[in-house]
């Protein structure tokens, strides 16, 4: 058992928008599987049997609840955990699994057992080889549709950063990994994930920014910029590399004013290492290279519905 009490993932985060339909076409453009389950869709990725997001049915797009996975040897000391911060238990968003109680922003969380679903390793980079006899780009007429490979991260937004990044510290025992003052905060879990599991961006209240997946190479982020491009979604933010993570970008706008992301090569901090966590210059806080960022790219539209 480990000597420190923490979630190991996001299980999953489920949102609502007003076009199933809609979300069907984004979501299986960008190369995720979208499964019809119950009255909403359930995203997966391409050969793996873990359900990252639900989509629901709703009047706007808002994000309704998160559920972080813990070990069932952390049940009971989850338990003890909770009571004795009198943290309150709140009524289940759906069914009666799990413990529910309310996050940062009132948004409901749910603590469920569940295998880990975030990476414990880094994910290996597919990178051209140095030298070669022939081309080493890849054919054009040999292109295959980009599929990511699972979820690296949420981005949530917050009325209060530095109060978030406490609740998520001292509740769900995440580990700040870097921040920006109060505007932006990176959060990964001990057990062992990428640079960020969640992150919180300053806002006027809660909402979803984006979800952030997992591709092979930098030419999968650029093909798969591509790819939504050619399925009607070009605007967006990227190509470009962040500081905070160290991973490439695309942002690929949604039709809700949210974004998901093809992230490519983020850090990653093994179980039990001591991240150097620093709070860094705003113009950190965003990326190294590429285009600026739309002028409404940290705008959370779910407040203006």
């Amino acid at each position: 058992m480990a000597d420190f009490l923490a979630v190991h993932s996001v299980h999953e985060f489920v949102f609502s928008v007003p076009d199933l339909a809609q979300a069907r076409h984004f979501y299986t453009s960008f190369g995720l599987e979208v499964r019809e389950e119950g009255p909403g869709l359930a995203l997966y990725t391409q050969g793996h049997p873990h359900r990252w997001a639900r989509i629901l049915p709703g009047t706007a797009k808002r994000l309704l609840w998160v559920s972080y996975g813990i070990h069932a040897a952390d049940q009971a000391r989850f338990a003890q955990h909770l009571a004795a911060l009198e943290i309150p238990r709140i009524a289940p968003c759906e069914g009666a699994g799990g413990v529910w109680i309310a996050g940062p922003d009132r948004l409901p969380l749910q603590l469920v057992v569940a295998e880990k679903s975030s990476p414990s390793a880094p994910v290996p980079r597919v990178m051209p080889p140095q030298t070669g006899s022939a081309g080493r780009a890849l054919n054009r007429s040999a292109i295959q549709p980009i599929a990511p490979l699972h979820l690296s991260h949420i981005l949530m937004f917050s009325a209060n950063v530095v109060e978030a990044v406490q609740f998520y510290t001292t509740v769900l025992g995440l580990r700040l990994s870097d921040s920006s003052g109060p505007v932006i905060g990176f959060m990964h879990s001990p057990h062992g994930s990428d640079h960020h599991l969640i992150a919180l961006a300053l806002s006027g209240g809660g909402g979803l920014h984006h979800s952030s997946w997992t591709v092979p190479s930098l030419d999968a982020v650029g093909l798969g910029a591509q790819q939504m491009a050619q399925a009607g979604y070009a605007q967006g933010w990227g190509l470009g590399r962040h500081v905070l993570g160290s991973n490439y970008f695309r942002y690929v706008r949604d039709p809700w004013g949210s974004y998901a992301e093809y992230s490519f090569d983020i850090d990653y901090i093994p179980a039990g290492m001591e991240w150097p966590s620093a709070d860094h210059p705003i113009e950190d806080s965003l990326y190294t290279w590429g285009p600026p960022p739309p002028d409404d790219f940290v705008t959370n539209f779910e407040l203006t519905v």
